[in-house]
């Protein structure tokens, strides 16, 4: 009896042994789920200076996916400076027509070095750009502002209003808008998607997703004229600690049609842009 007796608590402890390992994983699961997915921490944006490098790439294509031609766009963005002002430097611009040879250098946007700004909504008015050439060129370099205040907005301006996996669309951004003096831009909608944590650069993030499906554009300068629609959708990935945003991806597809001074005929183009902006500091 004392034998089956051992025999039976020696069987009983193996088994919790062999349990207590799931057991804790569980508990330890919950407390992940309850500490940083139940909802984003109430946390103070940090005021420190951030720099980042933005880089976007934009490839051409004709509507039967044929290659004509791609362009980079770079440029060093800091943020955090007195009087809530960022900064643009070393912005660089560079164009080829070979799909898979190298960027060469590129121009320097000498109009950009050291632009210095406050973001917000005045940056879509038409005096914000005087000092900008009439170029083609001019259009890339407004699109690494107005690209980095999406990912701000993005980032900040509705974190309390998100919940882990469900879909929120922006109340007060849609239809349409004045891109300064260069063309109008319409919004169907645009959707924002907590979709959980990671870490980047060593800092545990949120993950919040973006999508603006169905949107028109038009574009109308001296030298361009355009007519099209674009698809964009990304992540941008805040810090849990500082609010900072660590990393953002985006990615667009735009078809538009196309009519440039001294060409005879309009024409169809589908551009592809994918764009990272990497902490520097």
């Amino acid at each position: 009896m004392k034998k089956k007796l051992n025999s039976g608590c020696a069987g009983l402890m193996i088994s919790i042994l062999i349990l207590l390992p799931s057991i804790v994983n569980g508990q330890s699961d919950r407390a992940v789920t309850k500490k940083f997915l139940s909802e984003l921490p109430k946390i103070r944006m940090s005021k420190t200076i951030q720099k980042y490098r933005m880089t976007a790439v934009y490839t051409n294509r004709d509507l039967y996916g044929n290659f004509t031609g791609k362009t980079m766009v770079s440029g060093d963005y800091t943020s955090g400076l007195p009087g809530d002002t960022a900064v643009w430097n070393n912005v660089y611009i560079s164009a080829s027509n070979n799909y898979l040879a190298p960027f060469p250098s590129g121009t320097k946007q000498e109009y950009m070095e050291n632009f210095r700004y406050v973001p917000s909504g005045k940056m879509m008015e038409e005096t914000a750009f005087k000092s900008f050439p009439k170029s083609v060129e001019n259009i890339f370099a407004r699109n690494l502002i107005w690209d980095m205040m999406s990912a701000d907005i993005f980032a900040w301006n509705y974190y309390d209003s998100l919940k882990l996996n469900v879909p929120y669309i922006i109340p007060d951004i849609k239809g349409e808008f004045k891109m300064a003096d260069i063309g109008n831009y319409s919004h169907s909608k645009i959707m924002l998607c907590w979709k959980g944590i990671t870490e980047i650069n060593g800092v545990l993030c949120a993950i919040i997703d973006f999508n603006a499906i169905d949107n028109k554009l038009e574009i109308s300068t001296d030298l361009i004229k355009s007519k099209g629609t674009e698809q964009y959708w990304g992540s941008v990935f805040v810090s849990l600690k500082t609010k900072s945003i660590e990393h953002s991806d985006m990615y667009s597809g735009t078809i538009q049609e196309i009519e440039v001074k001294g060409m005879k005929d309009k024409f169809l183009m589908k551009t592809i842009r994918e764009l990272s902006v990497e902490k520097m500091q």
